[in-house]
């Protein structure tokens, strides 16, 4: 699949704002500052699509990047920072708890990790939390470009015996710098909007 149209469609905070063509959804879920919009841009080719940001939490909205115009990339408020009140990360949960519990169309959910260290307690949850839906997942392991090799292998072992995967589900190692990862998630999502088993 060639990515040769992307953009931010739809801004939503409420489930009467999303999109209601039917086109297939990608949800990408992971801890604030683990590389959410540089995985988006990796994966569209584009530069800056997605606004990377030094500054945690900055996504507070349920932001639908249009693709091919003919499916869904959505990036959700990031978890686990410190800087955002209870109240607002109770409105985040609440907002990401509407969309899962109604959303035919949502196909795989990406739940990006950080691979330089062991999963967090609020990556389990999120695990968990998606599992109770029985959605499918992915786990996205990204900032490979800064593990060595010697520490690749027993991140992975880490991050594998801590979510304890579930049969369906998988793992891509990914780096946004080296772009390693990038064809595999792209033959993914080609593989399932077009029904494919994989």
């Amino acid at each position: 699949m060639v990515i040769k149209d992307a953009s931010l469609e739809i801004i939503a905070t409420r489930r009467s704002q999303y999109p209601e063509d039917g086109k297939p959804e990608f949800l990408l879920v992971g801890r604030s500052n683990v590389g959410k919009s540089s995985f988006i841009n990796a994966i569209l080719s584009r530069k800056n699509l997605a606004y990377t940001s030094s500054r945690p939490g900055k996504t507070q909205t349920l932001n639908f990047y249009s693709v091919n115009d003919s499916f869904y990339l959505i990036d959700v408020p990031g978890y686990g920072y410190a800087s955002v009140d209870k109240k607002t990360q109770s409105k985040f949960g609440m907002m990401i708890e509407e969309y899962l519990e109604k959303r035919d169309v949502l196909k795989r959910v990406f739940l990006l990790i950080d691979f330089r260290h062991k999963p967090t307690e609020d990556d389990l949850l999120m695990y968990n939390f998606l599992k109770y839906y029985n959605l499918p997942v992915t786990v996205i392991a990204t900032k490979a470009d800064k593990v060595g090799g010697s520490k690749k292998e027993k991140n992975l072992k880490d991050i594998l015996d801590t979510l304890d995967l579930v049969v369906g589900d998988d793992l891509v190692v990914f780096s946004s710098v080296t772009k390693l990862g990038v064809k595999e998630v792209v033959k993914k999502i080609e593989s399932l909007i077009n029904g494919d088993v994989i």
